[in-house]
């Protein structure tokens, strides 16, 4: 069952999924119909699932589950991937390659593989102040509060000098 992302609780569960390029604000509308279909048939164990889903920065497709409600189950899990995996097919970009990172450059958001971003950090292309998105984060009051920080906060630090 939908609700309403910013009536989601602190303790609600999220799933974080980069895209590898800006979608457009139609693409971005025809996400929200496909996920909100999704989450209005989504299920644990015959079980509805109370979730919603945000897409910021046109950038990122953020599933959140209120676990309170009723938990994700292993399967219910499963399914949530598939769904993904069928965004990326339809709108041709990747959603699960964890080996990204996303950060700002500016008032512009730049996605670049993990060796790149480490290239770029020796070069000094990026620094500690650098705004990274940490997609590590799993409940909303994380999202909420260290989803988007200065790379010195985050664990993109190690890739400091």
């Amino acid at each position: 069952m939908k609700i309403s992302f910013n009536k989601l609780s602190d303790k609600a569960r999220v799933w974080i999924y980069p895209s590898s390029r800006k979608l457009s604000d139609i693409e971005v509308k025809e996400i929200i119909i496909l996920c909100d279909d999704f989450i209005n048939q989504w299920t644990a164990h015959n079980n509805s699932l109370l979730a919603s889903v945000d897409i910021p920065y046109n950038r990122f497709i953020v599933i959140g589950l209120e676990i309170e409600f009723n938990a994700a189950s292993g399967c219910s899990i499963d399914s949530s991937v598939h769904f993904i995996q069928t965004l990326e097919k339809k709108f041709n970009i990747v959603l699960l390659d964890k080996m990204n990172v996303t950060f700002k450059q500016g008032e512009y958001l730049t996605h670049k593989s993990l060796n790149d971003f480490k290239d770029m950090a020796k070069k000094g292309s990026v620094n500690a102040d650098t705004i990274v998105f940490n997609n590590l984060i799993n409940d909303l009051a994380s999202y909420r509060s260290q989803w988007e920080i200065p790379m010195k906060e985050s664990w993109h630090s190690r890739f400091i000098k």
